[in-house]
């Protein structure tokens, strides 16, 4: 049993692997442990396919010129290099949403890659926000971290100021940053962007 146990953990790690190099390059929580064995089958199997055709291609060019032999220790490399990429390329599609965004235009799917609407407009809204606390005060500055889940994590505000009820900044001085926990924000306001026109208009003047 022992023997037979090895021998699986051995033929799942590269799966596991490419589990890791996704779950650590993206925002998406960790499943249960059985989810993870289920993924780590289905990389595995994707692995090993891909590692077949490199040994067929090696085997092939082989003929051509000598440069080894193909042995255990070539296909572990070549699975834990495959891995690594494999888990790379999956977190590179579920962080641009370019493969959902795809099937979106042939009617396969309306859902996208991202793993909430909380992280998705974040990503997408690139602009100042005003966030709504729960004491109904109102903060407003450039987001340069959010909190992935909305149940947890901080927002990193710079050039933070404070709304008044007149709709009017009170500039908070002296910080170069402020921490907010989302579980103290009720809403977030993407603000439109007209910063992007003022800074157009500042430099267009001063080239003129």
């Amino acid at each position: 049993m022992s023997k037979d146990l090895i021998f699986l953990l051995q033929y799942l790690l590269p799966g596991f692997l490419a589990a890791w190099v996704f779950y650590g390059f993206t925002s998406f929580s960790k499943p249960s442990q059985f989810e993870r064995i289920i993924q780590a089958l289905i990389f595995t199997l994707i692995i090993q396919s891909v590692v077949f055709i490199e040994k067929s291609a090696a085997l092939g060019f082989g003929v051509i010129s000598h440069l080894g032999y193909w042995s255990d220790r070539t296909e572990m490399l070549c699975s834990t290099v495959t891995a690594f990429i494999l888990g790379a390329v999956f977190a590179y599609f579920a962080n641009s949403d370019k493969f959902h965004n795809l099937m979106r235009d042939m009617g396969i799917t309306r859902e996208t890659s991202y793993p909430s609407e909380w992280f998705g407009a974040f990503l997408e809204n690139i602009t100042y926000v005003v966030l709504h606390l729960e004491d109904e005060r109102r903060l407003y500055g450039w987001p340069i971290e959010w909190p992935s889940d909305p149940d947890k994590g901080h927002f990193i505000l710079k050039q933070a100021s404070w709304i008044d009820e007149d709709n009017k900044e009170i500039v908070i001085t002296g910080v170069s940053s402020i921490m907010v926990d989302v579980k103290d924000v009720r809403w977030v306001e993407f603000m439109e962007k007209t910063w992007e026109e003022n800074n157009e208009k500042k430099f267009q003047s001063t080239t003129a």
